[in-house]
């Protein structure tokens, strides 16, 4: 849709309309400067006149470019005003948004609903970690780029700590269908409304729903203060009953009553769904928790045959899937008690040589094994407590070293340690962990974005 060029500063080429939001309008331009697509937001002129609307844009602005740079978090390139309105430069991702998804095609895959919401999970984190609480968590407002990887978009009406004298009391604000408790009552709001938006939106993802979907706005926002959590195992019986209790607990009406964290929410939801399969597949003593991490949906190694030879011939033969594709078969002989027998089973090719092993454990977890250490480093993480969390991530890589990709920990171990060093400033070590991540992992997009931090820091 054509436009006024007049709308935004010249170095803004061709500015057509993509949309509007609750204050103002969205445009594609091209920068002129930098010779990139990229989308702008100006405050509408009704509101442009009214001091507090155009302080809350600001703000906008403000928390929004705090995230930049964060794994996740849609980048802020400019904040300025033009004309007498504000206006707000972002990165153009182009891959639509999970709203999209919804319209075309309803819900969406469980596997990659999870994958999906575990990048979520991470950027909701990070913001709440930073003091910022989103407040508008949308399928609407979660934008895929071009690779498939999630962003979280539009915190337009954030609250960011030192700037709480912009939080009304008694106002409502967010999204009549993905409102908190709180946030329907106008009460003062935090991460916990977030983490409930989050888990509607998980409901409405695997069932195509809203958990309290109504045409009225309003009786819709009544509901989330006043309404039980439905069965989503009722309303879609492809769905296990294991999720009812994880979506009560997600959408529980007294905040103090949710998941601490979005990353606790999703492991929830991630062992819900996933354990009805693993059982049946999977002997238990093959099977461990959901491992804890940062920003790894949990992978799960199934063997796929379990292959008995004759009796008289006494050999076995076990053929495991691998999530590298640098495989190639190889022919083995095995010999038993009835002669000698020819196999051929997958096998992964070398990957390059990991990462010198970090100093040997103190005596305290000497005994402790590399996915215990992972796990309670990981929650040390999540607490901020980065240098605690060193220690045990150095022990559990270097236990966990030469596992491989049959033993996704070793990924993750390394995952966790060099975002630690990173988190610590220490980079060149971060890299090195980082790059072991990516060959283990190499189809997760984490490791390859903290590297890129770590490398220019």
């Amino acid at each position: 849709m054509a436009v006024d060029t007049h709308t935004l500063p010249p170095r803004y080429r061709s500015p057509r309309r993509i949309g509007h939001g609750a204050m103002g309008e969205i445009y594609l331009a091209t920068d002129e400067t930098l010779g990139r697509e990229v989308v702008v937001k100006v405050l509408s002129d009704r509101y442009a006149a009214d001091e507090t609307i155009r302080e809350r844009f600001k703000r906008e602005g403000l928390a929004a470019a705090r995230l930049s740079g964060e794994s996740g978090a849609v980048t802020v390139f400019d904040v300025g005003e033009w004309r007498g309105r504000p206006f707000l430069v972002m990165e153009h991702l182009g891959g639509g948004s999970l709203e999209d998804r919804l319209r075309e095609g309803g819900a969406q895959p469980p596997e990659q609903v999870v994958a999906w919401l575990d990048q979520v999970a991470e950027t909701l984190d990070s913001a709440h970690w930073h003091g910022i609480v989103h407040r508008d968590v949308k399928p609407a407002n979660l934008l895929l780029d071009s690779r498939g990887d999630l962003h979280v978009a539009d915190f337009g009406i954030a609250s960011a700590a030192g700037l709480d004298s912009m939080t009304i009391t008694g106002t409502i604000m967010g999204t009549a269908g993905y409102l908190s408790p709180e946030q329907a009552r106008g009460e003062r709001v935090g991460p916990e409304s977030d983490l409930y938006a989050l888990g509607v939106v998980a409901y409405e993802l695997l069932s195509g729903h809203r958990p309290f979907e109504n045409d009225s706005p309003t009786i819709e926002a009544a509901a989330h203060v006043q309404a039980p959590v439905p069965s989503i195992a009722e309303r879609c019986e492809h769905l296990p009953p294991a999720l009812d209790p994880v979506f009560r607990r997600a959408l529980a009406k007294d905040p103090g009553a949710r998941y601490g964290s979005a990353r606790e929410f999703v492991s929830a939801l991630r062992e819900a769904l996933l354990p009805a399969a693993q059982t049946t597949l999977l002997p238990p003593s093959a099977r461990r928790a959901t491992p804890r991490r940062t920003g790894f949906p949990a992978r799960v190694v199934v063997p796929v045959a379990l292959l008995l030879g004759a009796a008289a011939a006494g050999a076995a033969i076990a053929v495991v899937l691998t999530s590298s594709d640098d495989t190639a078969a190889q022919v083995r002989t095995v010999t038993g008690p009835a002669g000698t027998t020819t196999v051929q089973q997958t096998v992964t090719q070398p990957a390059p040589p990991p990462p010198p092993p970090p100093p040997p454990p103190p005596a305290a977890t000497a005994g402790v094994d590399g996915h215990t250490l992972n796990d309670r480093g990981y929650s040390l993480q999540q607490r901020g407590d980065y240098t605690g969390a060193l220690p045990l991530l150095q022990q559990a890589v270097r236990k966990l070293t030469g596992t491989g990709p049959a033993d996704p920990y070793e990924g993750y171990a390394n995952y966790n340690l060099g975002y630690t060093l990173y988190r610590l400033e220490r980079c060149p070590e971060a890299v090195t962990y980082l790059s072991r991540a990516e060959q283990l992992e190499p189809d997760r997009h984490e490791p390859r974005q903290i590297r890129k931090r770590a490398e220019r820091c």
